[in-house]
């Protein structure tokens, strides 16, 4: 996913045209009640004498000292510094010219990847209202995200990954109009997932590996702008609903991963001509590969393994000319059409293990296999109903039980990282 994690410098362009947008300065309410308000300010000190700039900086120095009052542990020394009001000479932060005055200095971005830095995110955060970007990967930052960000109409990065974070969901990204990207994968949020997340115009939306429990929204692809979309490792339950098909234009990686979702794959999921990565393993589907899988042009990784799907693996998806890893092990498929019986002599990397493969090695019993021949699932007639599956047979109760917990295996050069 390293093409997805946009660097200032990478995003400078955009973040130059968003800081066009806005001339605007931020009220002076949350300095006000640290003593800092611009009546207290010229009362007592001549403008022409203060060790600040400009205002922004001054409320920049305000935000990033209440931050270091919390922050309880920083064993690499990366806030050391953060002494004095030169505050675009703090490690971790970024200071660009507005274009409004191209002779100041405004803090535009907070970069405090890796620093391994235990504390809060205080209120005062949201003082710095011409942040582009925040990137704090791999803290221990704990507690909940401040709904004082809401002043940061200008940010456009937020990555709050690999921290500690609590609570659910935080909503308060959902009012940051210029957001493109967000990343709170690796943290302790709980709860549901808003729909109106998938209303959201994101590029890249990465929720994975937290505790999130709630159904699959009918509107999970009403996005129709995200390229990446990981929402692995969250028990959501439901059925992937068609409006999947609407991310069509836009979506490259598609991550389900241990997700409990239910129900058929969609046939939907082959409108999607971009995709380059399928992932719906460890899940609950059940039914055939959908032939429109075979339509996908760029797919180069495809992993079905750990479900109950059954029937015939399509020579078509065998076939697909960008092709290099299918993995569709752990499941109930008992035929490979053509070529998909030796995909080792297209180069692909692959594992058909535990199947109802007659003849071949590494296979499900036929007393395990049998009631899932007799009792073919026919996915025009399901539905979903409240994360469950109607009408996927009798037999199917005893499944989830049969399938072993290895995980399947992927090659290591073009696995995701997630």
């Amino acid at each position: 996913m390293a093409s997805f994690l946009f660097s200032a410098i990478t995003s400078s362009h955009v973040i130059l045209i968003i800081l066009l947008l806005c001339s605007s300065f931020l009220t002076n309410s949350l300095a006000a009640k640290h003593g800092y308000s611009s009546t207290h300010r010229h009362h007592h000190r001549p403008h022409n004498s203060s060790p600040f700039p400009n205002p922004k900086l001054h409320q920049a120095y305000i935000a990033l000292q209440a931050w270091k009052k919390v922050i309880y542990s920083d064993p690499n020394n990366f806030t050391t510094n953060w002494v004095g009001p030169s505050v675009c000479n703090y490690r971790g932060i970024y200071c660009a010219p507005p274009p409004y005055d191209h002779k100041i200095q405004v803090v535009s971005g907070i970069d405090l990847n890796n620093a391994d830095i235990a504390g809060f995110l205080p209120d005062e955060l949201g003082l710095l209202s011409d942040l582009a970007l925040i990137h704090l990967n791999s803290n221990r930052f704990c507690g909940i995200v401040p709904q004082t960000l809401s002043n940061l109409t200008l940010l456009y990065e937020l990555d709050l990954s690999n921290n500690r974070f609590v609570g659910p969901f935080p909503n308060v990204v959902l009012s940051l109009p210029m957001l493109n990207y967000l990343d709170i994968r690796f943290n302790e949020f709980e709860g549901p997932l808003p729909p109106e997340l998938f209303n959201k115009k994101l590029d890249a939306i990465f929720v994975n590996n937290n505790r999130f429990t709630s159904m699959i929204p009918q509107n999970f692809g009403s996005n129709n702008s995200a390229s990446v979309l990981v929402i692995a490792n969250n028990k959501f339950g439901g059925c992937l609903p068609p409006s999947v098909a609407n991310l069509a234009n836009s979506i490259e990686e598609l991550l389900l991963i241990n997700t409990s979702i239910s129900g058929c794959l969609p046939p939907e999921v082959g409108y999607l001509y971009k995709l380059r990565v399928l992932d719906v393993s460890l899940n609950k589907l059940v039914g055939p590969i959908p032939y429109s899988i075979a339509g996908l042009a760029h797919l180069e990784l495809l992993n079905l393994a750990h479900n109950m799907m059954s029937g015939i693996v399509p020579e078509g998806v065998c076939l697909l000319p960008n092709l290099s890893n299918f993995t569709f092990s752990y499941n109930f498929f008992c035929e490979e059409e053509g070529i998909c019986n030796n995909l080792t002599s297209k180069g692909i990397a692959y594992d058909d293990r535990w199947n109802c493969f007659p003849e071949k090695p590494f296979q499900r019993s036929n007393k395990v296999c049998e009631p899932v021949l007799e009792h073919p699932v026919e996915c025009f007639e399901q539905h979903c109903s409240n994360g469950g599956s109607e009408g996927f047979g009798e037999g199917f109760g005893m499944f989830p039980s049969a399938i072993p917990a290895a995980a399947p295996m992927l090659s290591p050069s073009i696995a995701p990282a997630y």
